[in-house]
């Protein structure tokens, strides 16, 4: 094994061979302001429908990363940066016959590509320091990971509860190696968002109900890649033309002005998913859309959600243009998407009478079998 004082050097630079631009080290200890922060969380029903957070074996391994993994020493937290949005607010506000799809979804799916690169640096630590336990995680696990990054020096967790470094923002993704291997750790990050609320002010739903407090049941991000409902009708018009996950938050961010953009993006960004126009995604049927969509996050939204969120959109934008492709969709086998675009037509119908909408709405009713559907139908009718 390498001498203590040359051991976190030899990683990082092993790290950063792999692609990450950022490697911290902690214990592996969650401190008592952020367990308890959790419980009260989950404790006022923040999760929203995601049950998992709350039970119990799930809730305990969060606070305790001694129990991820049997003989852990040290975690190792990892950032990858990826190209913050091509585009301003302004201009992505601006553009309602495009939908906005948060940046990291732009190319390949980061958990794959993490994941993949978090084994190749285990692998490489073996070698490094001899065969010794390791686990990879990347999202998916009961795993604070912004809370163990602020504990390792990473970054601070902002009031938007993502996690900040002062020269490269906030614009990457985390992944963490939990080893049995004892390594001297990193002082822990200090906070310096001070008095700005840019976040919470810029926030589209009001989600950041307090500061580093994002209530799910508010957040654009939840609601169009997580939830899979009816989307409660308040927050349709909050929702904009944000069609997968929201960027605002970090986008009005002051220390992403100051953040160094990477030289190459390894998530690969595609430009047909920058700002893409919402009548050729409404028109994706199955296959069309697994094939668009093929290793990137926004497939494992799945079609209904997607085109769900694609229908309000079209209701935002004021836009007649979209009443046809609407009008089409009243048939799709998707509940999800039948109920949207009813209540997207109705929006529309609002700024600008639909000849023959209310009749083609009472024909609906009689067919359809759905209760949400029928329930839009019912608050158009009404």
């Amino acid at each position: 094994m390498k001498e203590t004082k040359d051991l976190r050097k030899s990683i990082r630079a092993c790290a950063y061979q792999h692609g990450f631009d950022l490697c911290h080290f902690s214990h592996p200890e969650i401190r008592s302001q952020d367990s308890k922060a959790l419980d009260c969380w989950v404790g006022s029903n923040m999760h929203a429908d995601m049950a998992w957070m709350a039970e119990e074996s799930r809730l305990e391994r969060r606070k305790e990363p001694m129990s991820m993994m049997n003989d852990v020493q040290t975690v190792i937290s990892l950032a990858m940066r990826h190209v913050p949005p091509p585009y301003s607010l302004e201009q992505a506000n601006s553009s309602p016959m495009q939908g906005a799809i948060a940046s990291y979804a732009h190319g390949i799916d980061y958990h794959d590509m993490m994941k993949k690169r978090l084994k190749a640096l285990a692998r490489d630590l073996d070698n490094l320091l001899g065969e010794h336990e390791q686990r990879v995680y990347v999202d998916t696990a009961p795993v604070l990971e912004h809370a163990l990054a602020a504990s390792a020096g990473l970054g601070w967790q902002g009031k938007h509860t993502l996690t900040i470094h002062r020269q490269q923002g906030s614009w990457m993704m985390l992944g963490e190696l939990f080893t049995s291997a004892k390594i001297p750790v990193d002082a822990p990050a200090s906070e310096h968002c001070g008095s700005c609320t840019a976040c919470i002010d810029i926030c589209p739903t009001a989600a950041i109900v307090a500061p580093y407090v994002v209530d799910a049941n508010l957040c654009i991000s939840y609601l169009t890649i997580e939830y899979k409902g009816f989307i409660p009708y308040k927050l349709r018009p909050l929702m904009g033309n944000h069609i997968y996950g929201c960027d605002d938050c970090q986008a009005i961010c002051p220390w992403n002005n100051k953040a160094e953009i990477p030289d190459t993006d390894l998530l690969t960004p595609r430009g047909e998913n920058i700002l893409p126009e919402l009548a050729s995604l409404l028109a994706l049927d199955e296959q069309e859309f697994r094939e668009r969509f093929r290793k990137s996050p926004v497939k494992r939204t799945g079609r209904a959600a997607f085109l769900r969120n694609v229908c309000i959109a079209m209701g935002n934008s004021g836009n007649m243009k979209f009443v046809p492709l609407l009008l089409k969709v009243l048939d799709d086998v998707e509940p999800l998407i039948r109920g949207h675009a009813i209540w997207a037509l109705a929006a529309l119908h609002r700024l600008q009478n639909i000849d023959g909408l209310i009749e083609k709405l009472i024909e609906l009713k009689k067919k359809e079998e759905n209760d949400g559907v029928l329930k839009e139908i019912s608050a158009i009718l009404g």
